[in-house]
């Protein structure tokens, strides 16, 4: 199966893990980039945003959704938030659901207010950290 892997990029060390994990088993893995600037974090977000449309990362990366079968949500705890999805990756749920694509978690769903219902709306298969549960 082709995969995306969606997810916040404060997760970055956790899921360039996953890539030859799911690789083992048989998937082809498209990633989201790094790149300098997108993780800084500043009170305004300039950097950040600036980033983020110098490189067309949202497009870029919704360009691998499409190609792909499924997406996997990498969702870790960030701060007191556990299974943590941040706005970007709501916005490739979002988009993933649109095209009709599966769309898996690695943890359960989280409880962020406003987005848990959404979450669920959209069926995700939850994983429970078992890559191996991907069909």
């Amino acid at each position: 199966m082709v995969i995306t892997i969606c997810s916040s990029l404060k997760f970055w060390s956790e899921i360039i893990k996953l890539k030859p994990e799911l690789e083992k088993l048989g998937h082809t893995v498209y990633m989201p980039i790094q790149v300098e600037g997108v993780d800084y974090w500043e009170e305004d977000g300039t950097k950040r945003i600036a980033a983020k449309r110098t490189q067309e990362l949202i497009s870029e990366h919704m360009s691998k959704i499409e190609k792909s079968e499924a997406i996997l949500v990498a969702n870790y705890t960030k701060k007191e938030i556990n299974n943590y999805v941040g706005a970007n990756t709501f916005l490739e749920i979002g988009f993933a659901h649109h095209l009709g694509k599966k769309i898996y978690f690695l943890n359960p769903i989280p409880d962020q207010p406003y987005i848990r219902e959404e979450l669920e709306s959209v069926e995700p298969i939850i994983l429970n950290g078992d890559l191996g549960k991907i069909s």
